[in-house]
């Protein structure tokens, strides 16, 4: 991986990041459109009692489907399988928890080479993927609340029994909380080498989560209403097709949003050391100033003292010769008087 960074430059990676932003948006919306038009509908175990019964071809907007004869009251009305329309949240709750995972993954691998190589730019893209996989872990929280709240619950205040109680909604929230905890570790470490290895060695030791959830879950499938197999055989065609195709828009959206995250950091590090030497140049600029009026000053009172000498000297000469002329108009007077 080192190699291949190597290789591909920022603005290589710029241009791809934009390519893959615009195709992720086209692909996820094209299986948006699809999970709401060609996808089948899925139904609940649960049924719906009604008390005659509808013909599908007359009605096919109720997407009825009559349920087993298990569920039949006898009474003369008719049960019908209970549409499951929070099967639509499928398509997009599974690819972004799978980015989230996959996120996370590549932020412990960055950890690991920060470690081994003491390159900040290891420690700058692991940091990356911790704020991408918290993004994507907070949107899948999100819609696995939409689902669960449709699917499992009768109303939103048994979804805190459920978060508490369903082993992969607990693992998950567990991941949430190690993902939150890394940033408050940043924050609180001063010293940027020590911020950064302390928050390496986290994120590889939280990364254990990832293996983890997929395991536990599992070793517990029988206790939980959660599927564990998103690629199920059963799975119809029509709902297979927009759910590999929100898989393949997500990734793309994902690699965009951390390459581009990447990209500002860096941008922003250069402004940083630009106004650093720029602010430097002034300094210096400043200083030179502030020398040349100081030696200015000295020579202007080096000047003064020099002229004052001068003076002095110049009215020392001037009374010398007045006295050695008093001394021969003296001794010339004396001459002529003997």
């Amino acid at each position: 991986m080192a190699q291949l960074l190597k290789k591909v430059t920022q603005k290589q990676e710029l241009q791809i990041a934009i390519v893959l932003a615009i195709i992720g948006g086209i692909l996820t919306t094209i299986a948006f459109v699809m999970a709401f038009t060609t996808a089948n509908m899925q139904y609940h175990n649960t049924v719906v009692i009604l008390p005659e019964f509808i013909d599908s071809n007359l009605a096919p907007h109720m997407s009825t489907r009559l349920a087993g004869p298990e569920f039949q009251p006898g009474d003369g009305s008719v049960a019908y399988l209970n549409p499951w329309f929070s099967q639509k949240i499928f398509y997009f709750h599974v690819p972004i928890a799978q980015l989230s995972l996959l996120v996370f993954t590549l932020a412990a691998i960055f950890a690991v080479l920060f470690l081994k190589t003491r390159n900040p730019n290891y420690d700058l893209r692991s940091r990356i993927g911790m704020e991408t996989t918290l993004i994507f872990t907070i949107g899948t929280m999100i819609t696995g609340s939409l689902w669960t709240r449709a699917a499992w619950i009768n109303s939103w205040r048994e979804l805190g029994h459920v978060l508490l109680s369903e082993p992969r909604l607990v693992t998950y929230t567990v991941m949430l909380m190690f993902v939150v905890a890394y940033f408050v570790l940043r924050k609180s470490v001063d010293g940027e080498e020590k911020k950064a290895t302390y928050s390496a060695v986290f994120s590889i030791l939280a990364w254990v989560i990832v293996p983890f959830s997929f395991l536990y879950t599992r070793i517990t499938q029988e206790h939980q209403a959660h599927p564990t197999d998103a690629l199920n055989p059963g799975m119809d065609t029509s709902n297979l097709i927009p759910f590999i195709i929100a898989i393949f828009g997500m990734m793309m959206l994902g690699y965009a949003i951390y390459i581009l995250r990447v990209a500002e950091e860096k941008k922003r590090a250069q402004l940083a050391a630009i106004k650093e030497d720029i602010e430097d140049a002034l300094s210096s600029a400043g200083t030179g100033k502030q020398i040349g009026s100081a030696a200015s000053k000295q020579y202007s009172a080096a000047a003064v003292l020099g002229a004052k000498s001068k003076a002095k000297d110049a009215d020392k000469i001037t009374d010398d010769d007045a006295a050695a002329s008093r001394d021969n108009s003296a001794n010339t007077d004396q001459k002529e008087t003997e």
